[in-house]
């Protein structure tokens, strides 16, 4: 099976995304560090943002494929999730 870049970073994002949810920063301060969070949090987002945007260019390629589309959707997903979190996570931030 020949695996593409959106599906390994689909699979690195829901990885980066339990080990945030797991050991993320906590108001009390205990968990990971707070510049390791984010930085995570930024790169998960960037990772699956590209993968989202060669998911729509595979999209136009290849046709409406139920595979392709469920692949689009889940990065399109953690995409929102890392920018939440990264939000919660930044002092006095939206979160």
């Amino acid at each position: 099976m020949k695996y593409s870049y959106p599906w390994l970073a689909f699979g690195l994002g829901l990885v980066l995304s339990l080990v945030l949810y797991r050991f993320g920063t906590t108001a009390s301060g205990e968990g990971m560090p707070l510049l390791t969070a984010l930085l995570m949090s930024e790169f998960g987002f960037l990772v699956t943002a590209i993968a989202a945007g060669t998911g729509l260019r595979d999209l136009a390629k290849q046709g409406m494929r139920l595979a392709t589309l469920l692949l689009l959707a889940g990065n399109l997903l953690l995409v929102a999730n890392f920018l939440r979190m990264g939000l919660m996570f930044w002092p006095q931030g939206a979160g």
